[in-house]
């Protein structure tokens, strides 16, 4: 069985074509362009869509992930900020009537959590969530073995309940689990832990004074893995946030794992033992003991799976 894969961003699209058999993916082919305006991306989509879909035998569906807001039920993208002019598409619509398949969309981080769900560090299971823990903070919900998006899109939007009055600033709220889980926030940590330190006529080896608003959270990750005192403290922060974060989760949803993406992936060794630490204090104990918390598999291949798992999951549904 072959299926049609459609990331559809703010600076690139890319299609991909991949085979599916007994759970297990191949990708055969794969194409990407810079995103242009409105009409000339839509456009080169379904040309591109239409010339792949002709090309591979069997090609049973097709799978778009974009970032929302959006109407999954409708198939309807509607006015993503990074999509200027992108204004209530009926995206589905459109591509079934070009390409004669069946066609289903996602939000991006819904996608993601389908592509970890059903090839990555959630297979198997029956309730999952999947948090970004990147740019941003988002969660896609997987309950009794079905994605669960809400009632107009919007559920799994974690990265906006408020963890504290004050904070970072993440979703536009102060304070908030997006503020302190995600690589702006980090950074928004970063850059006041060392305002501290450089008013104090204090320094670290890993930022100059004059180098203050280009900090990130992969050099406080560095840094950190390196042992730096300061760093360490803010990744501590940041693990503790969200293992507070994930005791609500447990507490609310009973899961059975909870697949962290990017910058716990990449730091899984340093923040793993805060995350628990907490989880084993704030946590209801019987919902705690059969969940556990793991690292996305997939890494910088999710965006590839993500989009035929949106696929996979409108044929199986």
């Amino acid at each position: 069985m072959n299926v049609l894969g459609i990331d559809i961003g703010g600076t690139k699209c890319a299609l991909t074509v991949a085979s599916v058999e007994q759970g297990q993916v191949k990708f055969l082919h794969k194409e990407s362009f810079a995103t242009a305006d409105f009409r000339t991306t839509l456009d080169e989509i379904v040309s591109r869509a239409k010339a792949l879909v002709s090309g591979y035998e069997g090609m049973a569906a097709a799978g778009v992930s974009c970032g929302g807001p959006l109407d999954s039920r409708k198939g309807v993208i509607m006015s993503p900020p990074n999509l200027p002019g992108w204004d209530d598409v009926h995206i589905v619509d459109i591509l079934e009537t070009e390409l004669g398949i069946p066609v289903a969309i996602q939000n991006d981080a819904n996608a993601c959590a389908l592509a970890e769900w059903k090839f990555g560090a959630g297979r198997g299971t029956r309730n999952m969530v999947f948090m970004t823990f990147g740019t941003g903070l988002g969660a896609g919900l997987i309950i009794d073995g079905k994605l669960y998006a809400g009632t107009n899109d919007n559920a799994g939007e974690v990265g906006h309940i408020r963890l504290a009055d004050y904070g970072p600033v993440g979703f536009g709220k102060s304070g908030s689990y997006e503020g302190f889980c995600s690589g702006g926030g980090i950074a928004q940590l970063a850059k006041a832990a060392l305002a501290e330190r450089f008013q104090m006529g204090q320094s670290v080896s890993w930022c100059r004074p004059e180098q203050l608003q280009e900090v990130t959270a992969r050099m406080v990750a560095q840094a950190a893995s390196e042992g730096d005192e300061t760093a360490l403290s803010i990744m501590k922060t940041s693990a503790r946030k969200m293992g507070f974060g994930i005791s609500l989760l447990i507490d609310i949803l009973n899961p059975e794992v909870i697949v962290l993406g990017s910058i716990y992936a990449r730091n899984e060794e340093l923040m793993r033992p805060y995350i628990y630490e907490v989880i084993e204090k704030e946590a209801l104990g019987l919902s705690a003991k059969v969940c556990c918390v793991k690292a996305a598999e997939l890494g910088e291949s999710v965006g590839d799976y993500a989009a035929v798992s949106v696929a996979v999951n409108t044929l199986s549904l």
